[in-house]
């Protein structure tokens, strides 16, 4: 084989082997910033599972306690007595 086909030839090579491992590398850091995404929805699922329970026990409360007192909405009571009777008060 001649010089300039043995450079070539190595040349070639190099570049193989290197193209392969930059693949493999991309391949890697693809995978890992896939998982992180699956592990930050998991949490998020997690959290909204925890504020949608808040929020029920919330909802029951109220209804509990709505049934033991009446509740009387502000606007009722302003509109009831006049504007300018509250003002004075």
């Amino acid at each position: 084989m001649s010089r300039a086909s043995k450079i070539t030839l190595g040349i070639t090579s190099a570049l193989s082997v290197i193209t392969v491992v930059g693949v493999h590398y991309i391949q890697e850091a693809e995978k890992a910033a896939m998982h992180t995404g699956v592990t930050r929805d998991e949490e998020r699922q997690r959290i909204k599972r925890e504020r949608q329970l808040d929020f029920e026990m919330q909802a029951q409360l109220e209804k509990e306690l709505k049934k033991d007192q009446t509740v009387h909405v502000a606007t009722e009571d302003i509109a009831a007595t006049g504007a300018a009777g509250v003002r004075g008060k």
